[in-house]
């Protein structure tokens, strides 16, 4: 076991920590990894689109840091392993995962197929839970480590027209939460976990979802990327249990749990808004189960094309 000193746990900064961050090819992941690694941390990158990750890994030490990347899938289980240890045969070790990946399918609950809806829980829940597992016996065996995931405020809040992602949100924030109580009865107090939960961020991830509401992908109020990869690059030295992003994400939170019903019968309001607000669109299962090979960025666009919606005063349904 090595010396709890040099836990991230009682770090300043990420300078000379190792950091796998999964979903690393576009949104969140791309930009904390290009975040952190400017910062001196030496970045581990999991995502399907190999390419991409290498492009971003080249980009990356081209700037004077130090990057590896790992073409895998989060929902088998093997990759993830793998994943884990190729960090740890190139660094040695891992002081931090960020269990980043998440996918989506829009639209009313009995409209979507049940086979998307099963794609998001073994994305979502189970690889998470298997991204967790390797990162805790990790962490175990050296003494410390970070393990960071990615919830959303849908966590806390149900939406509608995103039932099977809010489903397996919450179940993330549970995981969370119990991962914290069996690190404190197991006396692991150098190992932390934390999960942030951001409100709609203008990511690819709208685009990457599996569609059936008939309408373009959109959201009120969305917050830009940064706010959210900047919590991500905190939590590396700063977890919490619980890590709202945003000030419609924190008023949120508060609303449902002092007002329940009532944020959840607004939340589903503005979602229904806003689905009929948005220019036509076919059914289309997004990138669930294959990658979109022109998506490797940070921000998703979908703002713009909101903004050219709202121009139009009301797109044809």
């Amino acid at each position: 076991m090595q010396n709890s000193t040099n836990s991230p746990s009682k770090r300043r900064d990420v300078a000379g920590a190792t950091i796998v961050v999964t979903g690393a090819s576009s949104g969140f992941g791309r930009g904390a990894a290009l975040k952190l690694a400017a910062q001196g941390a030496n970045v581990v990158l999991g995502a399907r689109r190999a390419a991409a990750l290498e492009a971003l890994a080249a980009e990356i030490e081209s700037a004077g840091g130090s990057a590896l990347a790992i073409g895998m899938d989060v929902s088998n289980a093997r990759d993830v392993g793998r994943l884990a240890q190729a960090a740890v045969q190139r660094f040695g070790r891992f002081d931090v995962w960020i269990n980043n990946v998440g996918i989506g399918a829009l639209g009313l609950f009995w409209d979507i197929p049940i086979e998307d809806h099963a794609r998001v829980i073994d994305v979502n829940l189970k690889g998470l839970i298997y991204g967790a597992h390797v990162a805790l016996r990790q962490f175990r065996e050296q003494g410390f480590g970070t393990l960071i995931n990615m919830g959303s405020i849908d966590s806390e809040v149900p939406l509608a027209y995103q039932t099977s992602y809010a489903a397996s949100k919450a179940a993330v924030l549970s995981l969370g939460r119990s991962l914290r109580e069996e690190l404190r009865l197991a006396g692991n107090e150098d190992i932390k976990v934390g999960t942030i939960m951001p409100w709609a961020v203008d990511t690819p991830w709208w685009t990457h979802a599996a569609n059936y509401t008939g309408h373009e992908p959109r959201m009120l109020a969305m917050d830009d990327p940064e706010i959210v990869i900047d919590a991500i690059v905190r939590a590396c030295v700063e977890p919490k249990e619980e890590m709202p992003v945003g000030w419609i994400s924190h008023a949120s939170n508060v609303s449902h749990h002092i007002f329940p019903d009532l944020t959840e019968r607004m939340s589903a309001n503005i979602a229904h808004r806003e689905v009929e607000k948005a220019s036509p669109l076919a059914p289309s299962t997004g990138a669930i189960y294959q990658p979109m090979t022109d998506t490797a960025t940070i921000d998703g666009g979908i703002r713009a094309r909101m903004k050219r919606e709202d121009d139009q005063d009301g797109p044809s349904k």
